[in-house]
C-alpha cells in the first residue's frame, strides 16, 4: 500500500443471513483528492459497499482503513463525523432553518456559535444562494435548490470525504446537470475525496477520476473514465455503456477547449446600454457575454434586451441575465456535445477552474465532431469504392 493512500478497501465481503452474499472480495484504493464512482445496476453491492465505509453497515470480512487507521476500531459516531454524507432525498430536518441544517455537524462538534455562523455564510455562498436563505426552512426552497444546502451541509464540518449515494436520482436532467457542475467544482476546488454511487453511466463518465462497475457483489473493472470507454472488461460493461454513446472518432480532440473560439465579444456590468449596443455593431453579434473586471463570467445580454429596455435602464448591468449556461474548458467533449445539442444553444460561454471566461463553444464545431464520429468512416469506404470503381486509390 502507498503512503498516500487514502482509504483502502481490502478483501470486503459483506453476506447476509441466510447466505446472500452482497459484496465479495472487494480491493480498492482511493488517494486523497480522487472523484470515484461505484456503478452497477440494481443489486451489485454499490450501495452495500459505500455503506461499510462509515459503517452504517457492518462487513462481514475485510479491512476498511481512513488514512491508514483502521475503521472498525474507530468510535462508529465519531467516525460519522468526519465523514460527509449526502443521500437522495436530501435528508434535511423540516423542522430547522437552513443555517441549522448546515451546522448540525459542526454543532455535534462543539464549535461556537460565531464560528458556525460564519461558516454557514461560507457554505452558501459557495452553491451561490442568497444568505437570506440561512433563516428560511426547507419547504420554502425549490428541489434544486434544497439540494444544494443537501451538498454543502456535507462540506460544512471540513471533512476529507464525501460519500453521495445516488444524490440526483429524482431529479429532472437539468437541475441534475447544474448540480453534477457544482460538486466537480466544489471537489476540485475544495480538493475533497469523494465516494459517489449511481446507475448513470453518462454521469459517472462526466464526474469520475476512476470508475468500479460492480456485478453481483464483485468488481468487473475499475479504470478512467476514457478507458472504460475506449477499452470495456467485457460485454457487461459494453452494454452498461451502451452501443449509443458517442465515441470520439477522433480521438486528438477531447477536451472543449481543444474546440472552442477564442475571440469572445464581452462587456463589464457599469458599461452603458448604448456602448453594448455599438460592440455587437461593430462585432456583428447579436449578443454579448458579461464579465467583471477580473475576467469571471457573470451573465449575458442580447439584442432583444437592448431594444426592449433602451429608454428604461441605463447599464449593462440593469437588464443582463446572470442565469448563463456555461461548461468549463477541460470537459470532456463526449460529455459535453449532448448537453450543449440538445438545449439548442448556438454557442455556449467556456471558463476555467476560476470560473474566468476564456472562449466560446459553437453549436456548429459540435455538430461537425458528431458527424466526423457518426459518419467519418462510412464517408472514407464511399471514397475506396469510388477511387477503386474509377481504377484509383483513395487518398
Amino acid at each position: 500500500m502507498q503512503e498516500s493512500t487514502f482509504l483502502t478497501m481490502s478483501h470486503l465481503n459483506k453476506t447476509y443471513s441466510g447466505g446472500k452474499v452482497a459484496v465479495d472480495d472487494f480491493n480498492l484504493e482511493i488517494q486523497k483528492g480522487e472523484f470515484v464512482c461505484f456503478i452497477g445496476t440494481s443489486g451489485s453491492g454499490k450501495t452495500t459497499t459505500m455503506r461499510m465505509i462509515n459503517r452504517m453497515l457492518q462487513q462481514t470480512s475485510g479491512t476498511i482503513k481512513l488514512n491508514g487507521k483502521d475503521i472498525s476500531e474507530m468510535d462508529p459516531v465519531q467516525l460519522r463525523r468526519k465523514i460527509g454524507y449526502v443521500i437522495q432525498n436530501i435528508g434535511l430536518m423540516p423542522h430547522m432553518t437552513i443555517r441549522q441544517n448546515i451546522t448540525i455537524v459542526p454543532r455535534l462538534l462543539k464549535w461556537s456559535q460565531e464560528k458556525m455562523d460564519e461558516r454557514a455564510k461560507e457554505m452558501i455562498k459557495l452553491v451561490e444562494l442568497p444568505e437570506e436563505f440561512l433563516d428560511r426552512y426547507p419547504s420554502e426552497l425549490s428541489g434544486g435548490q434544497q439540494q444544494r444546502i443537501g451538498v454543502v451541509r456535507a462540506l460544512a464540518a471540513d471533512q476529507d470525504l464525501i460519500l453521495m449515494d445516488e444524490p440526483y436520482g429524482a431529479l429532472d436532467p437539468i437541475t441534475r446537470e447544474s448540480l453534477q457542475d457544482l460538486i466537480k467544482d466544489l471537489q476540485m476546488r475544495l480538493g475533497k475525496t469523494v465516494v459517489f454511487v449511481t446507475h448513470d453511466m453518462d454521469e459517472a463518465l462526466t464526474l469520475a477520476t476512476r470508475i468500479v462497475v460492480m456485478d453481483a457483489g464483485k468488481i468487473i473493472q475499475i479504470a478512467t473514465p476514457d478507458e472504460i470507454l475506449r477499452h470495456p472488461a467485457n460485454e457487461f460493461v459494453e452494454n452498461l455503456i451502451g452501443k449509443d454513446r458517442l465515441i470520439q472518432a477522433r480521438p486528438s480532440i477531447t477536451t472543449v477547449g481543444q474546440v472552442m473560439l477564442k475571440n469572445v465579444a464581452s462587456i463589464t456590468p457599469d458599461k452603458l446600454l448604448k456602448e453594448a449596443l455599438k460592440m455587437m455593431h461593430d462585432r456583428r453579434v447579436d449578443s454579448l457575454l458579461v464579465t467583471d473586471e477580473g475576467g469571471s463570467l457573470k451573465g449575458y445580454l442580447d439584442i432583444e434586451d437592448i431594444d426592449y429596455n433602451f429608454k428604461t435602464a441605463t447599464s449593462v448591468g440593469d437588464v443582463m441575465h446572470s442565469d448563463v449556461f456555461y461548461v468549463s474548458s477541460d470537459s470532456l467533449i463526449r460529455d459535453t456535445v449532448e448537453r450543449i445539442l440538445k438545449r439548442g444553444f448556438k454557442n455556449v460561454p467556456v471558463v476555467d477552474r476560476d470560473k474566468h471566461l476564456v472562449g466560446i463553444v459553437t453549436r456548429a464545431a459540435l455538430v461537425d465532431i458528431v458527424y466526423d464520429a457518426l459518419w467519418g468512416e462510412d464517408d472514407k469506404a464511399d471514397e475506396s469504392e469510388v477511387a477503386q470503381a474509377q481504377g484509383g486509390e483513395a487518398k
